[in-house]
C-alpha cells in the first residue's frame, strides 16, 4: 500500500515537472491585470461566472480599464442526434456559441472571435423529470466550459500581442479618418451647379 502511494506521488511529481497539469488545476495567471467586462445580457450567468473566475485569478474587473471584453452574443441550440426504440428520442446535443469583442484605447476593436461548446445528453421518454435534469446539467457544463475556454483565450494574450493589436487598430482608425477627411474635402471643392433658370413666359 505504501509502495503504491509512493509510486503515485512519484508519478505526480514527474508529470508536474514536465509541465503536465490536470484540467482545472492549472494557474489562471493573466497578463491583463485590469479588464472592463460587459455583455449584451448584462445579468446573464455566463458573464457572472466569468467575472467571478477573473476576480479569483487576480484580475481587477473595473469600468474604464485599458482593455474591454464584451460578450456580444450567446446563442444556444439543441438538436436530436439519435432515436431510441418506439420513436422515443435517445440523444440530444446542446450547442452554445459565444461571440466576443476585445477593445482597447479609444474603444477601438482589437479582436473579434467566437467560442463554441457542445454537450450530449440522454433523453428518456419514460423519465421526463430525469431528462430535464440531464438537459439542465448539460447546459451548466456547457457554460462552465465556455468560461474556461474564454480564460484560456485571455491567458494567450501577451502584452506584446495586445500592443501590436492596438497599433493595427490605431492605424486602421487613422486611415479611415484620413479617407473621410479627403472625401469631405473633395466634396467641398466640387463646384456646385447653379439652379437652372427657366425663361419667363
Amino acid at each position: 500500500m505504501i509502495k503504491r502511494n509512493l509510486l503515485v506521488m512519484g508519478l505526480a511529481v514527474l508529470l508536474s515537472a514536465c509541465g503536465f497539469q490536470l484540467r482545472g488545476t492549472g494557474t489562471n495567471e493573466l497578463s491583463i491585470k485590469e479588464l472592463d467586462l460587459s455583455a449584451r445580457n448584462a445579468y446573464g450567468e455566463t458573464v457572472t461566472q466569468l467575472r467571478q473566475v477573473l476576480e479569483s485569478s487576480g484580475v481587477k474587473v473595473v469600468t474604464g480599464a485599458p482593455y474591454k471584453l464584451y460578450l456580444a452574443d450567446e446563442q444556444e441550440s439543441q438538436r436530436i442526434l439519435s432515436y431510441a426504440g418506439a420513436g422515443r428520442t435517445g440523444e440530444y446535443q446542446v450547442s452554445t456559441v459565444l461571440t466576443y469583442d476585445i477593445r482597447g484605447e479609444k474603444d477601438l476593436l482589437l479582436k473579434s472571435d467566437k467560442l463554441e461548446v457542445q454537450k450530449v445528453f440522454i433523453h428518456d421518454g419514460n423519465n421526463l423529470v430525469g431528462s430535464d435534469q440531464e438537459a439542465n446539467d448539460a447546459r451548466r457544463e456547457t457554460r462552465r466550459e465556455l468560461v474556461q475556454r474564454m480564460m484560456l483565450r485571455l491567458q494567450q494574450l501577451t502584452p506584446a500581442q495586445l500592443d501590436a493589436l492596438q497599433q493595427t487598430a490605431n492605424a486602421r482608425a487613422k486611415a479611415e479618418a484620413d479617407a473621410l477627411e479627403a472625401a469631405q474635402k473633395a466634396e467641398a471643392e466640387t463646384p456646385r451647379q447653379s439652379p437652372l433658370e427657366l425663361p419667363q413666359q
